[in-house]
């Protein structure tokens, strides 16, 4: 695992295993997930412009993003130490944080694409 010289298709392999273990074994990754998946069809239902669409699927792609780097620190500091540590504490509320940011933002950004398209149908 520690061979610098592997492939681009063994660099996607292990980009993609990452990913495959961040929606199976992390609850908030696969809550994300549903939500991303009903957010896309409202999209397409609502016959939104590419734009938009565009733009719905880069807020998506930031909150998978921030959900797998909050992952990764806390997974790592679980490695390092088994006891309570306040600077662990911090990291990994900090690194939480980062996803509630991201994830209100979402919705913030979410309702300023979807509440006119809502609206008109009204």
């Amino acid at each position: 695992m520690n061979d610098k010289n592997h492939s681009i298709l063994q660099s996607f392999k292990f980009a993609m295993t990452g990913v495959k273990i961040a929606i199976k074994e992390n609850r908030n990754m696969k809550i994300h997930f549903v939500i991303a998946i009903f957010v896309v069809i409202f999209a397409l239902f609502l016959q939104m412009s590419r734009l938009e669409i565009a733009i719905i699927c880069i807020i998506i792609i930031l909150v998978f993003s921030a959900e797998m780097i909050n992952t990764a620190i806390e997974e790592v500091i679980n490695l390092v130490t088994k006891e309570y540590r306040e600077e662990a504490r911090i990291a990994k509320d900090v690194s939480a944080g980062m996803v509630f940011i991201v994830a209100a933002g979402s919705i913030a950004v979410g309702l300023l694409i979807f509440l006119p398209h809502i609206l008109s149908l009204f």
